[in-house]
């Protein structure tokens, strides 16, 4: 994976009209773009680790893919996997269809991602872990937020109990809720870019940024690929019998809870109705003991 930069921009990526076929939420787009274009991996990475890129002293793909080859959706693996700086196990990983299990999946590769060790090797040489999710949904919905970061600490003091071991989820659907801080180092920007529909909108927003200029000629060209586009249109098709197992699953849960309640309130008639009866029993009762003495 060499370094590619912007400074030669093809013509026809500069006149380029209408809807784009795969943008980055593609995740085999996603994939490819950053495998094979390291100068947009390190701009990424610099921008959602807030780091200059003369503290990005390397970047290595651990677990890359042969471009183009057939790829099982049961098997395929979407995370991106990258040695930094040979000192912290960065692991990317896009998210578009939400299946109710992010926490405990991100969680899983973060646990992969830490434990590195050698058998017999000192703990104290651990490399960070991080773990990076970039999602098209709200992870939790009572708490939205565009860029959150989650480590362990003390819950009585807030004391970081570790650096090595963290958490980020970048939410493309909360752009709106970006701090200054996420602004400050364009990830509002990087957003956008993987959200673009049409060309016309990518130039707009990369313009300005050269890691992102190149990011949107990576996927012009990418896009131009007859092979590349085969993969993506799989991955699309993927997704979308994804969504619609979502879909159907949230139905079938949404009538089961309308059957549940359905069966509560009958259980809370027949429980009103038996009380009503044993009270009309217990004044029954009570007036034969009385006719009775």
């Amino acid at each position: 994976m060499g370094m590619k930069s912007s400074e030669s921009i093809h013509p026809s990526y500069l006149t380029a009209s209408g809807p784009i076929p795969y943008n980055l939420l593609n995740d085999y787009m996603f994939r490819v773009i950053l495998q094979e274009n390291e100068f947009v991996l390190r701009g990424l990475i610099g921008s959602l680790l807030h780091l200059d890129q003369s503290e990005i002293k390397s970047t290595k793909i651990k677990n890359p893919i042969k471009l183009g080859e057939q790829i099982d959706n049961k098997t395929f693996v979407l995370d991106i996997q990258v040695d930094l700086n040979n000192d912290t196990n960065l692991n990317l990983e896009l998210q578009v269809v939400n299946q109710g299990n992010w926490p405990d999946r991100s969680l899983s590769y973060l646990c992969r991602a830490y434990d590195k060790l050698k058998s017999g090797a000192d703990y104290s040489k651990s490399k960070c872990a991080i773990h990076i999710g970039i999602l098209e949904f709200t992870l939790f919905k009572e708490y939205p937020e565009f860029y959150a970061s989650y480590k362990m600490l003390n819950v009585k003091n807030q004391h970081v109990f570790s650096d090595k071991f963290v958490l980020h989820v970048l939410e493309l659907n909360q752009i709106e809720l970006a701090t200054d801080e996420d602004r400050l180092y364009g990830i509002d920007h990087w957003a956008r870019l993987f959200k673009a529909k049409t060309w016309e909108d990518l130039r707009m927003i990369a313009e300005k940024n050269q890691y992102m200029c190149a990011a949107a000629q990576e996927m012009y060209y990418r896009n131009s690929d007859e092979i590349i586009q085969e993969q993506c249109r799989a991955r699309e098709e993927y997704l979308q019998h994804e969504r619609w197992v979502q879909e159907q699953l949230k139905e079938k849960d949404q009538a089961l809870a309308e059957k549940d309640q359905t069966i509560a309130e009958k259980n809370q008639t027949i429980a009103e109705k038996n009380q009503t009866i044993a009270e009309k029993n217990r004044i029954i009762a009570e007036l034969q003991a009385m006719i009775k003495n």
